[in-house]
């Protein structure tokens, strides 16, 4: 059967998550919906990463195996015809070979975390964004940040159902945009890693707002991340701001020939 690669977008407001639940819609549910409309009896899609209620993605990736040989920009196009009216798209698509995996395969995930500070209530990034009302202090957020770079112990900033083998992950990168916002300013959480535990990002971002807003210093998210202890981080943010921003392979299987 020959295997795709798809590169999917979408605002995750209206679905319980990634992935397929019975009674529940979920992103993967309305692509598989989709390839049902154009082959019968497909096999499940598997996806680089199992977003949560809420959290949207720019570059999720998935892979499925189909019977017909399909023009992967034709393929494209049909599925987003049949995911209509759902907020979903796929942005790219591709031939992979046989043993491309969309979550095994990959070597790095992005994510982005979008924060806005500012007074008055959010009208076109609502459920886009994590809206706060008080100033934020970008330098002291990206000193707490430098803590958490490396290969840690992550217990304290893990969920308590996080089904992870292990809290040990290698955070690569955690770097924050300040820029101007209609009425405020956006911190843009970019943070780069092969893998991360359950709202391991939304625990940093809730934990480093608490340090933009100076409730926390610096040092406290140090003295946090070494305690190893749930109980020590700061408040888990909201998943509207949160995007999977895309997904790394050896070798891109987008990249044109």
């Amino acid at each position: 059967m020959p295997r795709y690669a798809l590169k999917i977008e979408y605002d995750g407001t209206p679905f319980s998550g990634w992935q397929r639940q019975a009674d529940r819609a979920s992103v993967q549910g309305a692509v598989e919906a989709a390839l049902a409309r154009l082959e019968q009896g497909l096999p499940s899609i598997a996806a680089a990463g199992r977003t949560d209620a809420g959290v949207h993605a720019l570059g999720q990736v998935a892979h499925c195996d189909l019977t017909k040989d399909w023009d992967p920009f034709r393929l494209s196009e049909a599925l987003n015809h049949h995911l209509k009216p759902h907020p979903v798209a796929v942005v790219d698509c591709a031939r992979v070979p046989d043993d491309f995996h969309a979550r095994f395969s990959a070597v790095e995930r992005r994510y982005l975390f979008r924060l806005v500070s500012r007074r008055a209530p959010l009208v076109h990034d609502r459920g886009q964004v994590w809206r706060v009302s008080h100033d934020l202090d970008l330098a002291p957020m990206q000193a707490a940040a430098h803590h958490l770079l490396g290969r840690h112990d992550f217990t304290t900033f893990r969920a308590s159902l996080c089904q992870a083998a292990s809290p040990v992950k290698t955070l690569d990168a955690l770097d924050i945009e300040d820029m101007p916002y209609p009425g405020g300013r956006e911190f843009r959480f970019h943070v780069r890693a092969r893998s991360f535990l359950h709202n391991q990002v939304r625990s940093f971002v809730g934990t480093l707002e608490r340090v933009g807003a100076g409730a926390w210093t610096p040092e406290d998210v140090k003295a946090a991340l070494e305690a190893r202890d749930r109980a020590a981080c700061g408040p888990v943010c909201p998943p509207g701001g949160l995007y999977l921003a895309g997904v790394g392979y050896p070798t891109d299987p987008f990249a044109q020939e």
